[in-house]
């Protein structure tokens, strides 16, 4: 297995990795993959520091939250999958998220800002709500996942993940225009191009194998 690490893969929000299983154990690669971030986004973050109210941190806190639940349906399908290009797929997704978290969580420690905010999710895009953020899957769904196996829990991880990142994509987009740190706004860019191309990717796998593909709007905040 080989996980990209150097400072300009994590700068550009990329964490690649190889096509095959990797040797190390799956649990063990997503902490390597976050203690490497974490450094690196640490080490970024100390060039400008963005106040506790603004698009950066709420991004940084908010998609820390959206990332973990993409990490959780990547590894459940990724230990059940017979299809080796959904089991690709997931580690991609997990590992890749997973340095993400890291990044970001090092860019509040550099900040000296909390990990969280008392205040409601998604403020930062001018649209405060409790619960859920868009494009999450609920309780029952991820129940449904950890229950599903087989073509079952492909079908079902696709159809859960293409809204999930929708909405990413949408939140990382919105980021990218509206910072004046340039790291920042190289990092958050990335993660759109990066989520939009695995969506066009998804559907593809769903299509391929019969099977409904989430409408447009599916995970879309509708943010003008």
């Amino acid at each position: 297995m080989t996980v990209k690490t150097n400072a300009e893969d994590f700068d550009s929000g990329n964490v690649a990795a190889s096509s095959s299983p990797p040797y190390i154990p799956l649990a063990l690669t997503a902490v390597l993959i976050f203690i490497v971030g974490g450094l690196l986004g640490f080490w970024f973050g100390r060039a400008q520091t963005p106040a506790d109210d603004s698009v950066e941190a709420g991004f940084a806190r908010d998609m820390n939250i959206h990332h973990e639940q993409a990490v959780q349906m990547a590894a459940l399908v990724y230990d059940r999958t017979g299809n080796e290009a959904i089991r690709s797929l997931a580690f991609d997704i997990l590992t890749t998220q997973q340095g993400q978290i890291g990044i970001m969580t090092g860019w509040l420690d550099a900040w000296g800002l909390p990990l969280t905010s008392m205040g409601p999710r998604m403020g930062w895009m001018d649209m405060p709500m409790d619960g859920l953020m868009p494009g999450m899957a609920t309780a029952e769904q991820m129940a449904s996942l950890r229950a599903a196996t087989g073509v079952e829990a492909d079908t079902l991880f696709l159809q859960l993940m293409i809204p999930h990142h929708r909405s990413g994509m949408e939140m990382a987009q919105y980021a990218a225009d509206r910072s004046r740190i340039e790291s920042f706004r190289r990092f958050t860019s990335a993660m759109a191009t990066a989520q939009d191309l695995e969506i066009t990717y998804m559907e593809e796998l769903l299509e391929a194998v019969g099977a409904d593909v989430p409408p447009a709007d599916a995970g879309s905040h509708n943010h003008g």
